[in-house]
């Protein structure tokens, strides 16, 4: 059985129908005029084959004007598959996306540079000496091959988490481009066995993670039959350009037919119109552009309409992922991948600040819901990220996990029917003969159903704000779990067939 998921039965939407009609057509217009400027040449050739039309442009770098007409874009999304399996090494991991089906998965991701340890040195309150005070100190560095371990570990563990994208950038110095992809792949996929999505360095290297992935799905057949590992792309560098070496990327991904996400992440006020109307049809644009190009390359190619739009800070130019508007762009992202029928991979859990706290609390929270109650298929940043999708810290990840089963709860459909009513007016009229009045009697039976929201699991004690120091221990406790590795077997043919994954990765020759 695959995972459950979130099914919103009536999901949140900000645009009307008409709207979504007009959005669709201005972005046809864009792709028609100005276009797009392509820097690859074989996306050129293949656009160009199938009816687009492409203009040389004189500069210091080879690039194309690349018109392309709006029956090219409806035939591709006549190809597009509206059912998108992402499978798992464990079956019970399995996603099945529907493009016309609210169903959410929480994931994790996206790849950051820097890794928020944590830890909890004693003070000594100056108020009164006897009394010790346990702090929580946040102290950021750069991410290893270690962490990355680490983080799939406690993905694996977490309930709400549905599948893993690679939380942080591995920099040891054993790591280079040659080897990077490899050991990534190999680290998320042994110590996790949700769905692995990620992206790549080095295009040179997508055979040997392929080959990787059929040896642990069990074989080419058994890989194209469950894909345990996807692909993301950000071939899209706004506004409207096809990058060269993203693009060659995904044109060989969408070749060997395995699930690819087509993402585009436009900042509002910068590489895009600040206004709502301006950045949607530009990214909705951009992304049909590329799920376009997918389905010439190789008709059927299972891909997500990427969605990560941000609006700049009006201070600095940065991204800004807490803003309300980056929540607005996403959920009608959203709205406009239903429209299409295709999977929507959208963007949710995100802030602006440095470390745990408030303010990452509030931004977080305000995007998890309504982003989720939009109903994208594929949401994720949504554990563990801070300061705009730059830094990844394992505690939060936890605090993620409790919030999105609150989140879990309060979108599950009420159950009211006949049966129900009639069973509702019983107890009422049986309680109010009595001589208490209360309703307690009728709770036991409920307690262990599920149709009772617990306490808050980090709630602290007394008039103390634990939780932090609780979802440490929580987050130690994830750690100490043991995880179903890859298969002596199946390790040895990969440390034999595919070069440079680092030895100590291989958990049964440690120490041998």
């Amino acid at each position: 059985m695959p995972r459950e998921g979130i099914l919103v039965d009536r999901p949140y939407e900000r645009l009307t129908r008409e709207q979504v009609e007009l959005i669709h057509q201005v972005s046809m217009q864009i792709l028609t005029d100005p276009g797009l400027i392509s820097f690859n040449r074989e996306a050129v050739d293949i656009l160009h084959s199938h009816g687009a039309a492409v203009e040389s442009i004189a500069g210091d770098h080879q690039s194309w004007q690349v018109k392309i007409p709006e029956q090219l874009v409806l035939k591709a999304l006549d190809t597009a598959p509206r059912i998108v399996k992402l499978g798992a090494r464990n079956p019970d991991n399995t996603l099945i996306m529907h493009g016309d089906e609210p169903r959410v998965y929480f994931i994790t991701g996206s790849e950051t540079n820097i890794w928020l340890d944590v830890d909890f040195p004693i003070y000594v309150s100056k108020a009164d000496p006897t009394r010790e005070i346990r702090v929580p100190e946040f102290k950021p560095r750069r991410g290893t091959v270690d962490d990355l371990c680490q983080s799939a570990h406690v993905c694996e563990h977490l309930e709400m988490a549905d599948g893993y994208i690679r939380t942080v950038n591995i920099q040891d110095r054993d790591i280079t481009e040659d080897n990077k992809d490899v050991n990534k792949f190999f680290a998320s996929l042994n110590n996790n066995t949700k769905h692995f999505m990620s992206g790549l360095t080095s295009l040179k290297q997508l055979d040997n993670v392929v080959r990787m992935a059929e040896l642990v799905a069990g074989g080419k057949k058994a890989l194209e039959d469950n894909p345990i590992i996807s692909f993301i792309t950000c071939l899209v560098k706004s506004p409207l350009q096809f990058v060269d070496d993203t693009t060659a990327t995904f044109i060989e991904v969408c070749r060997r037919g395995l699930p690819v996400a087509v993402s585009s992440s436009p900042q509002a006020g910068t590489t895009a119109p600040i206004k709502e109307a301006g950045i949607i049809a530009q990214i909705n644009a951009e992304v049909l552009a590329g799920i376009t190009l997918g389905q010439l390359v190789k008709p059927g190619t299972p891909v997500l309409y990427g969605s990560v739009p941000v609006r700049a800070r009006m201070d600095t130019l940065g991204d800004s992922y807490g803003s309300v508007e980056t929540s607005q762009y996403n959920i009608d992202c959203v709205q406009m991948a239903r429209f299409y029928g295709i999977p929507n991979y959208s963007t949710s859990g995100v802030c602006d600040t440095k470390i745990p706290g408030q303010q990452s609390s509030i931004e977080r929270l305000f995007s998890d819901i309504v982003v989720a109650m939009s109903g994208p298929q594929y949401l994720h940043c949504a554990f563990g990220l801070l300061d705009c999708n730059s830094v990844f810290c394992l505690l939060q990840a936890v605090l993620d996990d409790a919030h999105f089963k609150m989140i879990k709860f309060f979108l599950r459909q009420p159950r009211i029917d006949q049966p129900e009513m009639e069973a509702v007016l019983k107890q009422i009229r049986a309680v109010v003969t009595t001589p208490q009045k209360l309703y307690i009697g009728y709770i036991r039976p409920l307690l262990r159903s599920g149709e009772i929201s617990g306490i808050y699991p980090f709630e602290g004690s007394g008039e103390t704000d634990d939780v932090f120091e609780l979802a440490y221990e929580r987050m130690k406790e994830l750690l100490a779990r043991p995880v179903e590795h890859i298969d002596r077997e199946t390790t040895s043919r990969i440390f034999e067939e595919i070069p440079g994954i680092l030895p100590r990765l291989n958990i049964y020759e440690r120490g041998s």
